[in-house]
């Protein structure tokens, strides 16, 4: 997945995490995440996650805009451990109105935060 122009930050707070049974008796989490973005308002995100130090993650999620306009999302991508408690992302998200986006960023479990960058998808 290549990435070009930094387009902004995103900075989300965990609202719940639900462990959920996932395929062949692992655990997934369910997380649900406010937060804001840069050029984008607020953020409103629902992610699930498959694996316990790696794996994979999905999300759906909305974004409101202060002009009133409302861009949904979806996406996909990896995770990885970088440290006690904290997961590196790496996904790609596919946007309501035809925009595509990269999306790297690290999730605090101790903090319940998710902070990162994304990128336009080239």
């Amino acid at each position: 997945m290549s990435k070009g122009k930094e387009l902004g930050e995103f900075s989300l707070k965990t609202i719940t995490i639900t462990a959920i049974p996932g395929p062949g008796g692992s655990t997934m989490l369910q997380g649900n995440f406010e937060g804001t973005g840069t050029g984008v308002g607020t953020v409103i995100l629902t992610a699930t996650f498959v694996g316990r130090k790696s794996g994979t993650f999905s999300t759906t999620g909305v974004a409101l805009a202060d002009n009133g306009e409302t861009v949904s999302t979806t996406g996909s991508g990896e995770f990885d451990s970088v440290g006690i408690n904290r997961w590196r992302t790496v996904g790609a998200l596919q946007r309501s109105d035809g925009q595509a986006r990269v999306v790297e960023g690290e999730i605090d479990l101790a903090s319940r935060s998710w902070k990162g960058k994304y990128f336009e998808k080239v």
